[in-house]
């Protein structure tokens, strides 16, 4: 994950936790006034829950639906979780996070929302709760080829701005397409449809690969 996203995450989680001790309950801290995650009470439980909802809410609000569900799987995986019930976990709260952060267009309405869901069970607060993620649970792999996502389109459905995985910059339409003439991006090519100079994915099977 690059320093961009890195960044929004640590934010968003700080924002969480903060909202939560604020709004929910009180949360420990250290001598240095942080929230103190090595005291075992914020894993596992509604805390945990909340944050991860929160965050990938938030990274919905940035970036859209489709890149946060990307960006919670790029994260489970990098994370050290030998349970498999704590995974289900936090891709069930991903994605009630991702629905809510679709609907909502500020962080302060979104942890207010997300504060009713889970006093409603809409949240897995612990690992043991039955219910099961029916959504994607496969390791997202970054193709280094192939590291760019659509994250804004036209309402006639042309693709408007786009996001480099590895680099985390956003580009628009022209600047993706002077960098791919340019040879900056292998994996795609730029094609003339119906008369505009359109970037293209280099066919090769897998769907996550297209630009849509």
């Amino acid at each position: 994950m690059n320093i961009v996203f890195l960044s929004l995450r640590e934010k968003a989680r700080k924002e969480a936790y903060e909202y939560f001790d604020q709004n929910i309950r009180k949360l420990p801290k250290g001598s240095d006034g942080e929230f103190d995650e090595s005291s075992g009470s914020m894993w596992d439980n509604d805390a945990d829950a909340f944050r991860h909802a929160y965050v990938s809410g938030v990274f919905t609000q940035v970036y859209g639906y489709n890149l946060a569900e990307i960006m919670g799987r790029l994260n489970e995986f990098t994370a050290i979780l030998s349970d498999e019930n704590e995974r289900n976990m936090d891709f069930w709260n991903n994605e009630v996070g991702r629905e809510y952060g679709r609907r909502t267009n500020s962080r302060k309405i979104l942890a207010a929302k997300l504060r009713a869901a889970l006093k409603r069970n809409e949240l897995i607060i612990t690992p043991a709760d039955p219910r099961i993620y029916s959504g994607d649970t496969s390791e997202y792999i970054v193709d280094p080829n192939k590291p760019v996502l659509v994250i804004e389109a036209l309402k006639t459905g042309r693709n408007n701005a786009f996001l480099d995985l590895v680099t985390g910059e956003t580009m628009n339409s022209e600047g993706f397409t002077q960098r791919i003439e340019g040879g900056l991006y292998p994996g795609y090519y730029v094609a003339d449809l119906f008369g505009m100079v359109t970037p293209v994915s280099c066919p090769d099977g897998v769907s996550e690969n297209n630009l849509g």
